[in-house]
C-alpha cells in the first residue's frame, strides 16, 4: 500500500514540476521587460533562494606583496574568528584542475602568491560580494577594501552596505583581511526611482549596489548604482574621501589639478546621479569612467552592441554621444573582428571594471615617457552565458585611446583566466581593477602591479596581482 501510494504521489508530484518549469521558462523568454526584471533579481536576489541553485549576479610601495601582523591571537588583541567569507577547501583550488583553458585563454598568475594562485578576500564574519580594492593613501602596505555586505539570512533583500575596512595580507600572501571589523560606508539612499510596472518592486531597493571604488588621475571615487531620478535605477558618483574622512595627499587644495578635476571634485562631496545620452533603459549599471590627458572625465555606457560614451560635466549632466565619431575611424570594424559574438539566447556583453591608464613601455625605462603615442586607457568587459539557471563569465580587456574620439586600439583576443580558477564552469565575475602601489591612482606602465578583483560564485571575494603587461600580453590591434 505505501508503495502504491508513493507511485501515486510521483505520479502527481512530477507534472506539476514539469508545468512549473515550463511556465518559469515562458515567462523568461516571452519579451524583453521579462528579460529585464530576471535580470534585476539576479542582481538583488540570487536564484538559490528562489530555486535552490547557485547562480551569479548581472549586474606601490613593496612590489612583492606585503606581510602584516593581523595573524594570531597576539595581533593587538585581534584574532582569526570563523569566516563565513573563507573559501571552503571545496570551493578553494584543488589539484583537479581543467586544463582545458590552456589553448583557449590567457592566463593570469599572481606576481605574489607562493603558488601563482589567487589570494582571498576576507570581510571577518560578514558575507560579501563584488569587491574593490584600492591603495590606502597614508599607510604602507596597507589597502582599502570596499564589497557589498550579501546577508545569507535575508531571503528578500531591500536594504543594501557598502562594506569597508583597511586591510592588509596574512603572513603567506594568501588572504588579504580586515585589520579591525568592516563598518557600512554612510552612502545616503537616494529616494524612489521611477519605477512601474513589473519593476514597481525595486522601489523598495534602500542603499547602494555594486559599488566600484576607483582613483581617478588625483582622486578617489566611488560609482554606484541606486533608485534614480530619471529612470528606475541608475548610477551615482560621490568622492570617496569623503566617506572615508581622510586628510592624505589627494585633497581638493592640491595646486596640480586642473580646473577640471577642481570643478568636478567639488560637485561630488555629495552622491551625485550621473546622467547618460537618452534613451534610458529602465535598470542602468556598470557605466565606467575615464579621463582624458587634461583631466576632463568622461563615461562609458555601453560596449555591445555598441559603444556608447560621452563627456560629464560638473554636477553629472552629460553631453551627446561621442561614440558615432570612432565609429568613423574604423571602430566599429575592429569591435565586430574582435568582441565575442553572444548566442541567440541568454548571452550578453557587460562592461565590468573602472577604467587605467597606461604606458606601453616600462618604467625602469629611461627612454619611456608617456605621449598620446604610447598611453591608452583599457578596461575589463565580460562575455556573460547564463544556462540552466548559472552564468558564467569569460572576462576580455578593450584598450581605447587617450584622447577623442577614443577610438578602439586592441581587444583580447582570447578570455582571461585567473590562475586557480579549477573549471570553465565556476563563476568568477570581475568588478575591479587598481594598481597595487600605494599614491599610483591612475596612470601606469607595463611593469607596474595591479590588482584584479572578482567574485567567486555570488559567495566569495577575491583578487589577484598581476604584471600589467600580463592582462594586455593577447590584444589583437585594430
Amino acid at each position: 500500500m505505501l508503495v502504491r501510494g508513493f507511485r501515486r504521489l510521483i505520479l502527481i508530484v512530477l507534472p506539476l514540476f514539469f508545468l512549473f518549469y515550463t511556465v518559469i521558462r515562458h515567462f523568461r523568454s516571452r519579451s524583453p521587460i521579462s528579460y529585464t526584471v530576471a535580470d534585476w533579481i539576479q542582481q538583488i536576489l540570487p536564484i538559490s533562494h528562489i530555486f535552490g541553485t547557485r547562480h551569479g549576479q548581472q549586474v606601490l610601495g613593496d612590489q612583492g606583496g606585503s606581510r602584516n601582523i593581523y595573524k594570531g591571537s597576539d595581533n593587538n588583541g585581534l584574532s582569526e574568528a570563523p569566516h563565513t567569507n573563507e573559501l571552503s577547501s571545496s570551493e578553494n583550488v584543488d589539484d583537479s584542475v581543467d586544463s582545458s583553458h590552456i589553448n583557449t585563454h590567457t592566463e593570469l598568475f599572481s606576481a605574489s602568491t607562493p603558488d601563482g594562485k589567487y589570494f582571498k578576500i576576507n570581510f571577518g564574519d560578514k558575507v560579501a560580494i563584488n569587491p574593490n580594492i584600492v591603495p590606502h593613501p597614508l599607510l604602507d602596505n596597507v589597502w582599502v577594501i570596499v564589497a557589498n555586505h550579501y546577508d545569507l539570512d535575508d531571503a528578500i533583500p531591500t536594504h543594501f552596505v557598502e562594506l569597508v575596512c583597511d586591510a592588509a595580507f596574512n603572513e603567506g600572501g594568501t588572504e588579504l583581511g580586515c585589520l579591525f571589523p568592516p563598518i557600512p560606508l554612510p552612502i545616503v539612499a537616494t529616494g524612489l526611482g521611477k519605477c512601474e510596472g513589473e519593476l514597481q518592486y525595486a522601489s523598495l531597493n534602500v542603499g547602494p549596489h555594486d559599488a566600484r571604488v576607483l582613483y581617478g588621475p588625483r582622486t578617489p571615487f566611488i560609482v554606484y548604482g541606486s533608485n534614480s531620478h530619471e529612470t528606475c535605477f541608475g548610477q551615482w558618483i560621490q568622492d570617496f574621501q569623503v566617506l572615508m574622512n581622510w586628510n592624505g595627499d589627494g585633497n581638493l587644495e592640491d595646486a596640480s589639478a586642473t580646473p577640471e578635476e577642481q570643478e568636478q571634485e567639488s560637485f561630488f562631496q555629495l552622491g551625485t546621479e550621473l546622467h547618460r545620452p537618452p534613451p534610458y533603459s529602465p535598470i542602468e549599471k556598470n557605466w565606467f569612467l575615464f579621463w582624458d590627458p587634461d583631466g576632463q572625465m568622461y563615461a562609458h555606457y555601453d560596449i555591445a552592441p555598441r559603444r556608447i560614451f560621452a563627456k560629464l560635466d560638473v554636477g553629472g549632466s552629460v553631453g551627446p554621444d561621442l561614440a558615432p565619431l570612432a565609429a568613423v575611424n574604423n571602430d566599429d570594424k575592429c569591435m565586430e573582428k574582435y568582441v565575442p559574438k553572444p548566442g541567440p539566447e541568454h548571452e550578453s556583453i557587460h562592461q565590468a571594471t573602472n577604467s587605467l591608464s597606461i604606458t606601453m613601455c616600462q618604467r625602469s625605462d629611461p627612454s619611456c615617457s608617456p605621449s598620446d603615442t604610447n598611453t591608452f586607457l583599457f578596461t575589463i568587459f565580460q562575455h556573460k552565458t547564463f544556462h540552466d539557471f548559472h552564468s558564467v563569465y569569460e572576462p576580455y580587456a578593450m584598450v581605447f585611446r587617450r584622447r577623442e574620439p577614443f577610438q578602439v586600439y586592441g581587444v583580447s583576443q582570447n578570455p582571461l583566466w585567473i590562475h586557480g580558477r579549477n573549471t570553465r564552469n565556476r563563476m568568477f565575475y570581475v568588478t575591479s581593477m587598481s594598481w597595487k602601489a600605494r599614491g599610483q591612482k591612475y596612470h601606469g606602465y607595463l611593469d607596474d602591479i595591479l590588482f584584479l578583483n572578482f567574485g567567486i560564485e555570488d559567495r566569495h571575494t577575491a583578487g589577484i596581482d598581476i604584471l600589467a603587461s600580463d592582462i594586455l600580453s593577447s590584444l589583437g590591434f585594430c
